[in-house]
């Protein structure tokens, strides 16, 4: 029970130690994680550095590989990129392999004590992610310290031995390393286990190695999951994940075993946690020299077992994903395109309603419609996206930005509700027959093309940050705000003169005032990106 209980919180500590050393990697690298993705062409050789070093930097290539997934659903990046950093990802993980077969556990205690003290005396974010690495470098250590001690007793134990000693089947090893990968979504935790029963002595690495193999296939359990509900593309990107182990393991198990492990039995001739650590590293290196020069067909292979059609329903949201979340500044970025692309929804739909009025097409008053859907649809989903990624931390210029990400994604629902507004009374006006005389249809017709212009602009100060955009913005609200006043005046005189029948008056009237409505929430759009200029 003791063991159980040391190992159990042994283990805890070495994930947890893990997670907050990469966290505090990725806040240090902060948005440079953005621009080192954003630097990526169909260079596949590019691919596998960035994987590497994103690898390294956060500690698991299983959130490398979901992320990738996340980028991929996102259109982010295409296959052909993806699959150069799903190798480099395997490259990046014997990174954490190799530090845990060091024996470092005194100094490990120490630079806990320092991270906490740097912390606690820190004042600046960036110091203050370095001490996050410092301590979660410390506590990975300790962590395994403890697991490899509640390994000893074990070591006496005549059942635990027989049963490690009888482990002789690779085959075996493989599939014990893939349960326990997918078991623990982890499979530098499973190394970590590994070399702390390889510390006591009994098992060899010869034993020891098909178990790695295994945890290489069990990590992409976490890829195929992370691709559940995602579309069709970034579910081949699980795939080539998982062909790409699969085939590394084939060809370790039939041809490479051997040669590697007589080689690391030479370069380190006794310490077996060393021995499974360049057995790691030398595994995946080789598996990507080897798969590299055939990439494409692997892409190729993940397109024949994920085949599009032409039911697959198209998501909802057309830049933002979950697994985007993980690196705020990139969500932040893919956030802000998604409410740019519900604004020009929200265009189109103006466009739609214009068109309804002005040629008198009542299936375009339903495209109006059908538009405003699809914008309550994206609104939610973009908005939820939002507040989750409000509470990750932010820099000031991040926060800010995503203040008015959240008031411009309300601004903009609300202007495709007056503009569905504008459809009902379309629908109105073509079904009592009503018509505008030439004057009215003249100024509903100017009004119309201003507002939209003031809309668009707010839109393109969105885009841009620009505070020309914004000045054009609320010259235009002024002059719909006058315009509103005029033509509300001039209407009513019609109506009064009978020039205009009574159904047409209130369809114009409800009209212009959904106008200046807009007219409104273009300016709103406007003033918040100026509070942040």
């Amino acid at each position: 029970m003791d063991i159980a209980v040391s190992l159990i919180g042994g283990l805890g500590l070495f994930l947890f130690g893990m997670g907050y050393m990469g966290d505090g990697l990725q806040k240090s690298a902060g948005s440079k994680m953005k621009d080192i993705l954003a630097a990526l062409t169909k260079n596949k050789l590019m691919g596998v550095l960035v994987g590497a070093l994103v690898t390294g930097v956060i500690q698991s290539s299983s959130a490398t590989t979901v992320m990738v997934v996340g980028f991929v659903n996102a259109g982010l990046m295409n296959l052909s990129q993806a699959v150069g950093i799903i190798m480099g990802a395997n490259i990046g993980t014997t990174v954490t392999a190799f530090l845990v077969s060091l024996n470092i556990t005194k100094v490990a205690t120490f630079m806990v004590g320092v991270g906490v003290a740097l912390s606690l005396a820190a004042k600046k974010r960036k110091v203050k992610s370095v001490a996050e690495v410092i301590i979660g470098f410390g506590i990975l250590f300790i962590g395994m310290d403890i697991m490899k001690e509640a390994m000893v007793p074990l070591k006496s134990s005549p059942a635990f031995t027989d049963m490690m000693t009888n482990f002789r089947s690779p085959y075996l090893g493989i599939l014990v390393g893939f349960i326990m990968t997918a078991i623990l979504q982890s499979s530098s935790a499973t190394t970590g286990l590994l070399i702390a029963v390889a510390a006591t002595g009994i098992i060899s690495f010869d034993q020891a190695y098909p178990v790695i193999f295994g945890q290489n296939i069990g990590t992409c359990v976490t890829a195929l999951l992370s691709s559940i509900g995602a579309n069709k593309t970034a579910k081949r990107a699980a795939v080539i994940h998982l062909l790409f182990n699969v085939i590394g393991t084939a060809l370790f198990m039939l041809i490479l075993r051997n040669p590697v492990q007589s080689f690391v039995y030479r370069a380190v001739p006794a310490n077996v946690p060393k021995q499974i650590a360049l057995g790691h590293i030398f595994f995946n290196i080789l598996n990507v020299i080897i798969m590299f020069p055939f990439s494409g067909l692997l892409v190729r292979a993940s397109e024949f077992i994920i085949r599009m059609d032409a039911s697959e329903s198209e998501h909802i949201t057309k830049y933002i994903d979950e697994r985007l979340l993980a690196t705020h500044s990139i969500a932040l970025t893919q956030t802000a395109k998604e409410v740019l692309h519900l604004g020009n929804l929200a265009y189109r739909q103006f466009e739609a309603a214009k068109e309804a009025l002005f040629e008198n097409k009542e299936e375009s008053a339903y495209i109006v419609f059908e538009i405003e859907s699809k914008i309550n649809a994206i609104n939610k989903a973009t908005l939820e996206y939002l507040v989750k990624l409000d509470k990750v931390a932010l820099t000031n210029y991040e926060k800010d930005k995503l203040v008015v990400l959240m008031n411009s994604i309300n601004d903009i629902e609300r202007v495709g509700d007056h503009i569905d507004n504008i459809g009902e009374l379309v629908i109105d006006k073509i079904e009592s027959k009503s018509v505008f005389s030439e004057e009215a249809t003249q100024e509903i017709k100017e009004m119309f093309d201003i507002t939209m212009e003031a809309f668009k602009y707010s839109l393109n100060a969105l885009a841009s940050i620009d505070y020309e955009h914004c000045k054009t913005v609320m010259n235009y609200e002024e002059e719909i705000d006058k315009m509103y006043k005029m033509l509300r005046k001039n209407h009513i005189e019609r109506l009064n003169n009978f020039i205009c029948d009574p159904n047409s008056g209130i369809v114009f009237l409800d009209i212009i005032s959904n106008l200046e409505r807009i007219g409104d929430h273009s300016l709103n759009i406007a003033e918040s990106i100026l509070e942040v200029i």
